[in-house]
């Protein structure tokens, strides 16, 4: 496993702590909204590493000689079974589109749910500002996911490299998703609807 450091990522022991952690994290609309979000975004993630671990079984690298066609055609028809999308069935525009996805998500809480959060709860500025943060560091990550697809694509080789991008991203987003719901699915409960 590589060092969270070299990502950028800050040391998650520092990450404040505002919220009661007996405090209700269902029930309310703005609490079901971010965790279905959320769900959506770990589904998405999974299916991006399965397409991976399918790809990289098939023996991918063309260095290997293995037919390219061939193994394109195996992993579209795998993203098709997973997505079911008419015009998502590479690997590149499933993994670009999850990018997109992300990005939308994060500029939404940005520029939106997070101001009206801490307008409503001042005490919830700390993790706000640790979130924001974070979001910065996942926009370079998946920055970097895309940049090393498109190199894959380019040189018919670098599935370990694809793979490891996608490791990283992968362990830096399901840590942010859940600290992020720790911390403001309780205080979500108790705002009108932000949506």
């Amino acid at each position: 496993m590589s060092d969270p450091a070299a990502d950028g990522w800050p040391d998650e022991s520092t990450r404040p702590l505002v919220t009661d952690p007996a405090e209700a994290r269902d029930g309310h609309p703005n609490q079901q909204l971010l965790a279905q979000v959320h769900a959506h975004l770990r589904s998405e993630l999974a299916r991006i590493m399965e397409a991976l671990d399918e790809l990289a079984a098939s023996g991918a690298d063309v260095a290997d000689g293995v037919d390219q066609d061939q193994v394109v055609g195996d992993v579209r028809a795998f993203l098709q079974r997973l997505a079911s999308r008419q015009d998502r069935f590479s690997l590149g525009a499933f993994c670009a589109a999850y990018c997109r996805t992300v990005a939308t998500h994060h500029a939404i809480e940005d520029h939106r749910m997070f101001p009206d959060m801490a307008a409503a709860e001042p005490a919830l500025s700390p993790v706000i500002d640790r979130l924001q943060a974070e979001h910065l560091v996942i926009a370079g990550l998946l920055e970097r996911l895309d940049l090393t697809l498109v190199a894959m694509v380019s040189a018919g080789s670098g599935l370990d490299d694809l793979r490891a991008a996608a490791a990283r991203l992968s362990r830096v987003l399901l840590s942010h998703l859940a600290y992020e719901e720790e911390q403001l699915l309780g205080p979500l409960g108790r705002l009108p609807m932000l949506v």
